[in-house]
């Protein structure tokens, strides 16, 4: 049995939106429009220069893949 031998720790604690958009392989405005349809719906402006944790690019890359499915639940809209 192989032990597992790497650190569970991420490599950075926080990613700029030009590193998040290569790390989830899209372009920096595909970025903002997930933000915007997903993130910032309720009517509050996006802030500039948004940092993100390796959790937030785990979401944000389920957005970006996401196709619609019965199967999952998805948040409404905020109107």
């Amino acid at each position: 049995m192989k032990l597992m031998t790497k650190p569970l720790s991420p490599q950075k604690e926080y990613y700029s939106e030009s590193e998040a958009a290569r790390f989830l392989n899209i372009s920096v405005a595909h970025l903002y429009m997930l933000l915007d349809e997903f993130v910032f719906n309720d009517g509050t402006v996006r802030p500039m220069n948004i940092t993100f944790r390796e959790s937030d690019l785990v979401l944000l890359g389920f957005w970006s893949r996401s196709h619609e499915n019965p199967k999952v639940i998805r948040m409404p809209k905020r109107n």
